[in-house]
């Protein structure tokens, strides 16, 4: 058993980005400008506005909420994809569910694709290709929750910045109790393109994903293992949560000692004694989630006014 468990909450990690944030905001007397979709009755998705709404408003950020029917959801997508004083969109989903949400993923034009979530960005993060453009000025835009927890397991040390990087999750074996195209997978994806072994686990079953090979280390490669839950989960360093329900409990006895245990369902997914095996416990991370989308929404802002140099 871990001497103590120490809480890292997710309002601590994402300080000093919101801070940069204000402070490149101010400094530039700029106002870069977010639409939201609301399409919805999710109470999730009704808090993550709050929050988003509530961040924009700390740091400089013009935010504006627009709730619409989701039938005319694409039409209202369009038009802001047109609107040149919009710079970033963003859609709380779940809208429709399943394909018809993928869809509406890639409606979103990509130089104003804040979440990450169009087809470019997403084919990007699964073949590890980092860059928008050849002369590799322009970052491609990662998906918020996934990227949150890539800079939470930064903050924490999980990364080993001694390393070099592609590779400093080098040694790690991680778990992904989730594998939805909005989280669960890119996540998974991003993990094992910086060299961890990683255990990406659904109703369906268990997958594992590893770092693919060749000079440039692209697209990682993914395998189904016979294994079971309990059977990852022990022999993993950190272990990742995101089951959208109340009733799902990852249980205590399945953790190894010393592990990092990081939640980002809008739930408690670990039971309650969870802190009696791991040594750094990260109840929740939609702070740091909203701190992301601002990150990508100045990315964005730059990118459409040829400002590369100046993105954080």
């Amino acid at each position: 058993m871990p001497a103590s468990c120490k809480t890292i909450l997710a309002s601590r990690v994402s300080a000093s980005f919101r801070d940069q944030i204000k402070q490149d905001i101010k400094e530039r007397n700029i106002r870069p400008k977010l639409v939201g979709f609301l399409a919805n009755e999710d109470p999730a998705a009704s808090k993550y506005a709050e929050w988003t709404a509530k961040t924009c408003a700390e740091t400089g950020v013009e935010f504006e909420l627009r709730k619409v029917d989701k039938n005319d959801l694409e039409e209202k997508i369009t038009e802001a994809n047109e609107d040149k004083s919009i710079n970033g969109i963003m859609i709380y989903y779940p809208v429709y569910g399943g394909k018809q949400d993928l869809y509406l993923q890639s409606c979103v034009s990509t130089l104003k694709d804040v979440e990450g979530l169009c087809h470019k960005f997403v084919y990007n993060v699964y073949h590890n290709i980092r860059y928008v453009d050849d002369n590799e000025t322009m970052k491609c835009i990662i998906p918020c929750t996934p990227l949150a927890i890539v800079k939470i397991l930064e903050y924490i040390g999980v990364y080993n910045s001694v390393l070099p990087y592609g590779n400093r999750l080098y040694g790690r074996t991680i778990t992904v109790v989730n594998r939805s195209e909005i989280v669960g997978r890119p996540l998974a994806a991003l993990l094992a393109n910086d060299g961890a072994k990683v255990f990406s686990v659904d109703v369906n079953g268990i997958q594992v994903f590893t770092r693919g090979t060749g000079i440039k280390l692209s697209a990682h490669k993914v395998e189904d293992v016979d294994l079971s839950v309990e059977e990852v989960v022990s022999q993993s360093d950190v272990v990742i949560t995101g089951v959208p329900t109340p009733k799902y409990k990852l249980p205590t006895a399945y953790l190894k000692d010393g592990v990092i245990a990081i939640n980002f369902s809008s739930f408690a997914n670990f039971e309650d004694d969870v802190k009696t095996r791991a040594s750094i416990f990260v109840p929740s991370v939609g702070k740091v989630t909203v701190a992301m989308l601002e990150r990508n929404l100045l990315r964005l802002h730059d990118y459409q006014n040829n400002l590369t140099e100046k993105t954080v």
